[in-house]
């Protein structure tokens, strides 16, 4: 078994009027049947609530990537966007993960006014205003259609949105580190089908994740780009958004099409490897194109340095459609044009590393090309003079730290409120994409010693342990973990990931006592306690891991990991119905629970009552049609009613969603010998016998050699 995881339009917004010479142009004239051109030097845009707005978002995308802005990736069709509209040279986001970020770009609200923080741990509560509320309230038909499960529609960014096309139910990362995204291809083939049939103007956001690590381009874009595969995965997005820009041009409506990041990639810079702890130019500073394409507008074609920000965007829009946002903190964009010595503070943070690890939080504010970080030791850089941030002035230039920390206070920043429980599946999903979720102790002061500098290389063994696993090397990913802890022992995740390893390569007391010793060295801690729990369970120690559960359960009731690890508990401990009745009551408070389905099917076939079973497996895969565990259920379920192909067929499935589901690869590998589909076995069973842990299956990899040996 395995644990769950679980009004007419509005008046138009108050934004400041465009001064474009002698002329002030005021948005609230406009109506649905007037247009204005909007000129300041060489740009001009049409203004009016007829037209369309294509949000594009690219995940992980540096803001020196593009070949517009000196990148080595090949991207003719976003290079070409640039030429038609304005390229923003100094654009900034205000965090460094997904959901943050983009939340912040969609509200046209900081970090800490959004109260979204990190990936993990929070939601963008109903009373945020979004683009896409605003949108449809002044007419537009909305449709989203995202790469990731960062942005899945349960954290909150589907307010507003008609559509919201997402991969929740669509992939279940079969193991912690799997992986779980949707090419971009994918995606714009999805937003074209739903563009194509809107007949009057819209608003789409479309977010694409490719060049995420890992990087894993299409083959032929991998192998133009041998070693820059994340220029490999660069020039691949370009190329599938390309249908994506012909449908704005040829919509027969004005376009205004603004793409952006969300942020950047470290690629090793200041030894960080990905993003996500650092704030530095390559995780912060992004690309952020405005152009509008279609009927009535003209190629305009300018580039513009002056420094700009994520929450620009809404209002940008705001100003060209008319939708009413209330008030925002950020400016248009196309203000920017005429102040081009504007020195509006950019407020950024990166907290995850507080959050999920302990460490200090990192916050900070860039001033015209000033870019100050506040951490124990505390970072200040010309940005113009020293774009890479090698040489930290803070030493040299007391007054001006001052200064900036003024500008740093005056935003009025909060430390971030208190995180929500992630149920499993949302924490294997997102530590499948590299996320961290649960949480750490805060402290009252951080000291040089919890500085991130001080601390990057264990962040570098985090993530060389997720790669060493997905290769395969188990025991060096444990070693990994092993560094990690000695270096840090109060990282809860460490001892976590390190006891995942364990046992699944069937080092079942090792695993147990990673986790023992994790509680002992930091104390309580829910996440260890529920994973303590599940695996003693697992083990047949029921009697210790049901107390434990029944506690955990009693101090929140919410927790729906521990309700689930206290049904297998049950189940473990002959106390079926005990079990059965956690279950049901998981599903009555989380119907999408494919787990609390799947640990339902298991307990009714160990009883023997196979309709239920089936009935149970078949409502998982309704809830979540990737659910290898379901598939191998309704394997059995077909074996023991003597359908042996129905059967067969089942376990494939299962298979091919997790290669890792030993139990459908024995079974189905024992299928074909039994029905005498020999030659099909044995590819089957050679796969098992390589590929399954011996401390589980040690009996079955024997009888599977013998089997071969006989051939």
């Amino acid at each position: 078994m395995r644990r769950g995881q679980p009004v007419p339009p509005q008046s138009p917004p108050s934004q400041r009027p465009f001064v474009l010479g002698s002329v002030i142009l005021a948005v609230v004239a406009l109506g649905a049947g007037l247009w204005f051109a909007l000129r300041s030097g060489d740009p001009g845009f049409v203004v009016t609530p007829d037209q369309n707005v294509l949000l594009i978002t690219i995940d992980t995308l540096r803001g020196d990537a593009l070949g517009s802005y000196g990148g080595v990736a090949s991207t003719p069709n976003l290079d070409r966007l640039a030429g038609d509209g304005i390229r923003f040279t100094f654009a900034h986001a205000h965090a460094v993960v997904t959901l943050p970020s983009h939340t912040s770009i969609l509200t046209g609200q900081n970090p800490f006014e959004h109260g979204v923080r990190d990936n993990a741990g929070y939601r963008l509560t109903d009373d945020a205003v979004t683009l896409a509320e605003a949108a449809k309230a002044r007419g537009f038909a909305t449709g989203a259609f995202v790469g990731a499960f960062p942005l899945d529609r349960q954290f909150g960014l589907s307010q507003g949105f008609d559509v919201y096309d997402d991969v929740s139910g669509t992939q279940v990362a079969p193991a912690d580190f799997a992986f779980a995204e949707r090419r971009a291809a994918d995606v714009v083939e999805k937003a074209q089908g739903w563009i194509s049939d809107q007949q009057k103007p819209w608003f789409t956001w479309v977010h694409v994740f490719d060049p995420h690590s890992p990087y894993a381009a299409p083959q032929s874009f991998a192998q133009q780009y041998p070693r820059d595969q994340y220029a490999a995965e660069v020039a691949y997005t370009d190329s599938a958004l390309g249908p994506l820009l012909e449908i704005a041009r040829n919509s027969g409506r004005p376009t205004t099409v603004i793409v952006t990041a969300d942020h950047g990639e470290a690629l090793g810079d200041h030894n960080e490897l990905t993003h996500g702890v650092f704030a530095y130019e390559s995780t912060l500073r992004v690309p952020l194109i405005v152009a509008q394409v279609g009927p009535r507008t003209h190629r305009a074609g300018s580039v513009i340095d002056t420094p700009v920000r994520h929450i620009d965007i809404a209002p940008t829009i705001a100003a060209l459609t008319g939708i009413d946002l209330g008030p925002l903190p950020g400016r248009s964009l196309l203000e920017a044009l005429d102040e081009p010595d504007d020195a509006r503070p950019t407020y950024f943070e990166a907290m995850t590393a507080m959050l999920k690890r302990g460490w200090a939080p990192l916050r900070g504010v860039i001033v015209g090309r000033e870019k100050y970080i506040d951490l124990p030791i505390e970072e200040l850089y010309d940005l113009g003079e020293d774009p890479e941030e090698k040489d930290n002035l803070v030493a040299r230039s007391g007054e001006q730290v001052t200064t900036l920390v003024a500008h740093l206070k005056a935003t009025g920043a909060t430390m971030p409120g208190e995180q929500v429980d992630e149920n499993a599946e949302v924490r294997a999903r997102l530590q499948a994409l590299g996320y961290v979720s649960g949480s750490a102790p805060r402290k009252a002061a951080y000291s040089e010693e919890d500085d991130p500098k001080r601390l990057i290389d264990i962040d570098r063994l985090m993530i060389e342990g997720i790669e060493l696993h997905r290769a395969g090397r188990g025991a060096d990913a444990i070693d990994a973990y092993r560094r990690v802890i000695a270096r840090r022992p109060d990282m809860g995740l460490a001892y976590r990931r390190l006891a995942y390893i364990q046992w699944e390569i069937g080092a079942t007391g090792e695993a147990i006592g990673t986790l023992r010793d994790a509680l002992t060295r930091i104390g309580p801690d829910i996440d260890v306690e529920v994973r303590l729990a599940t695996y003693l369970a697992e083990t047949g120690n029921a009697a210790d891991a049901t107390p434990l559960l029944e506690k955990a359960i009693a101090a929140d009731p919410t927790n729906v990991d521990a309700a689930n690890a206290l049904g297998i508990a049950y189940a473990r401990g002959n106390r079926p119905g005990e079990a059965i009745a956690t279950f049901e009551r998981i599903i009555r408070e989380d119907p999408r629970n494919a787990y609390a389905y799947e640990n339902l099917g298991t307990v009714y076939l160990g009883l023997g009552d196979l309709v239920k079973a089936q009935d149970a497996f078949q409502r998982a895969i309704a809830v979540s049609p990737a659910s290898s565990r379901a598939y191998a259920g309704l394997g059995v379920v077909a074996s023991q009613q003597g359908r042996a192909d129905e059967a067969i067929q089942h376990w494939q499935k299962a298979v091919q969603l997790d290669p890792r589901n030993y139990d459908a690869l024995f079974n189905l590998g024992s299928t074909l010998i039994r029905v005498g589909r020999a030659t099909e076995a044995q590819p089957v069973v050679l796969q098992f016998v390589r590929t399954a842990p011996p401390g589980f299956y040690a009996r079955d990899i024997a009888r599977f050699r013998e089997w071969l040996q006989g051939r």
